[in-house]
């Protein structure tokens, strides 16, 4: 079984994710369709597809990007399992139709999220608190996809977290991310302009232990879906 991660800087890459496919024997492959030397992968061979954050907007005239809005499409249709992580939430609600803009306001840091009620039903948030305080790096936000089911918000940006289908979910947040993943970010040359915009520094500890926690969950049912879609694939 593997899965094809799309990532869009070599930064943003699985952090907290891996360790839920290692335990699993799940395998990894990487498609860095950002650089121009990396051949095309073939998408329909996976049996899941994973995209990661990014600097870039989904609106951004990036052939290399739209082609990836595609195959998240095709996989969704084809009902393989889907985990998009802020750019890659966004990719999967322009793949399902939805409208990506930017938000009132940035969201940098640790942000408190609000469940909701069809959250604490689903299969991989069920059991998290009504509130989460989780870390958060965006400027865009989305609409809801039709038919998609609403799983979280908070105060500045209200559409959160979604699922369609079974195994389709999109994140805003990042609960990918580790202290170190954090502290690396904050040195990277396209967020050091963002972190001006912030009233104090960035405390990669915050909210760490929780936040493994909450990762472990919901990126260990999310492998899991992989699992029980396998054998019918």
């Amino acid at each position: 079984m593997r899965v094809l991660v799309f990532r869009h800087v070599p930064h943003e890459h699985l952090g907290r994710i891996e360790p839920e496919l290692a335990r699993r024997g799940i395998g990894i492959d990487y498609a860095d369709l950002y650089r121009t030397s990396v051949a095309a992968p073939e998408p329909s061979r996976y049996d899941g597809l994973i995209a990661m954050g990014g600097p870039m907007s989904v609106n951004d005239k990036l052939p290399w990007l739209d082609r990836e809005a595609g195959w998240i499409a095709e996989a969704i249709k084809a009902g393989r399992p889907v985990l998009g992580v802020c750019l890659g939430a966004q990719l999967i609600a322009k793949a399902l139709g939805a409208s990506v803009y930017p938000n009132p306001v940035k969201e940098i840091g640790w942000f408190e999220i609000s469940l909701t009620a069809e959250a604490a039903e689903d299969r991989l948030f069920a059991g998290a608190g009504p509130q989460e305080t989780v870390f958060q790096w965006h400027g865009e936000t989305f609409d809801l996809p039709r038919e998609a089911c609403w799983l979280a918000s908070s105060t500045a940006c209200p559409h959160q977290a979604f699922r369609f289908g079974h195994s389709t979910y999109a994140l805003q947040f990042h609960l990918e991310v580790t202290p170190e993943m954090i502290a690396d970010w904050c040195t990277q040359d396209a967020a050091c302009g963002e972190q001006r915009e912030i009233q104090a520094p960035i405390d990669k500890t915050r909210n760490a232990v929780r936040l493994a926690a909450l990762a472990h969950q919901v990126f260990g049912r999310w492998c899991d879906s992989l699992e029980i879609r396998s054998p019918h694939h």
